[in-house]
C-alpha cells in the first residue's frame, strides 16, 4: 500500500462543517453560539440526543444550520443506537487531505462535504463500570463511534480540528474570535495531541476493567 504524501496545507482553516456527537453537553450551548457568531455559515451534523439539543437551541435557524447525520449518510442506526457515525461519507469528509485532487474528486462523486471540526466526548466508561450492576451493562458503555471520529479528525489535523472535551471549548472560542472564524495549525495540532492522550487513558481504563472482570464473563452469559 502506497501512502499519500502531503506537502502543502493551510495555516488558518475556516470552520464550515462541524460534526457534533457528545455525551456530556455541558458548555455545548456556548460553544455552538460562538461558532454561529464567528462562522456565520456553519452547519452542524448530528444524531440522536445531540441533534435534538441543537435543534432546540437553534429553533427556526435549524433549517440553515443543522443536518441530520442519518439523512446525510442514508444509513439508519442499528438497534441500541449502534453504527450511527460509522459511515463512508463521514470518514471521506474527515480524512480527505488538503490540496489532493483525487480526494476532492471522491468528495464530489459521493456528494460528501469536508468536515472541519469534530466536537465529541465519550461515554464515561470508568464511571459507568463503577456503577454497573453487571459486566454486560459495563460492556455496553465501551464507546466505538466517538473514539473513531476523534481519531480520524486528529490524524488529519492538517485541516481538521478535533475537540475532545468541554474543557477545551473556551480556548477554541477564543481562537475563533481572534482569527475571524478560523483555526490555525497550532490550534489543530494541540487538539490532536489532546485526543490521543485522552484516548490512551480511555483504552487503558477499559483494558484494566477487562483484566479484573475475566472471571465474571462466564457468569454473565449463557454459553452455547
Amino acid at each position: 500500500m502506497a501512502f499519500n504524501h502531503v506537502e502543502k496545507i493551510q495555516d488558518a482553516v475556516p470552520i464550515r462543517n462541524v460534526i457534533v456527537s457528545v455525551y456530556d453537553k455541558s458548555g455545548l450551548e456556548n460553544m455552538l453560539v460562538a461558532l454561529l457568531r464567528y462562522c456565520p455559515g456553519v452547519r452542524f451534523y448530528a444524531t440522536g440526543g445531540t441533534y435534538s439539543f441543537i435543534q432546540q437551541l437553534l429553533g427556526e435557524r435549524s433549517g440553515a444550520h443543522l443536518v441530520d447525520m442519518t439523512r446525510y449518510t442514508g444509513q439508519p442506526e442499528m438497534k441500541g443506537g449502534l453504527v450511527k457515525t460509522l459511515d463512508w461519507k463521514i470518514y471521506l469528509g474527515l480524512l480527505a487531505e488538503p490540496f489532493d485532487r483525487e480526494h476532492e474528486a471522491d468528495l464530489a462523486r459521493y456528494d460528501a462535504v469536508q468536515f472541519d471540526m469534530v466536537i465529541c466526548n465519550l461515554y464515561p466508561f470508568t464511571q459507568a463500570s463503577d456503577q454497573a450492576d453487571s459486566f454486560e451493562t459495563a460492556r455496553q458503555h465501551i464507546d466505538i463511534g466517538g473514539p473513531t471520529l476523534l481519531r480520524a479528525a486528529a490524524k488529519n489535523f492538517l485541516r481538521v480540528c478535533p475537540v475532545p472535551s468541554p474543557e477545551y471549548y473556551a480556548q477554541i472560542m477564543q481562537a475563533l474570535e481572534k482569527n475571524n472564524g478560523r483555526l490555525t495549525l497550532k490550534d489543530r495540532i494541540n487538539m490532536a495531541e489532546a485526543v490521543f492522550e485522552r484516548q490512551s487513558m480511555y483504552d487503558t481504563a477499559i483494558a484494566d476493567y477487562l483484566r479484573t472482570q475475566k472471571e465474571n464473563v462466564a457468569k454473565t452469559y449463557t454459553i452455547v
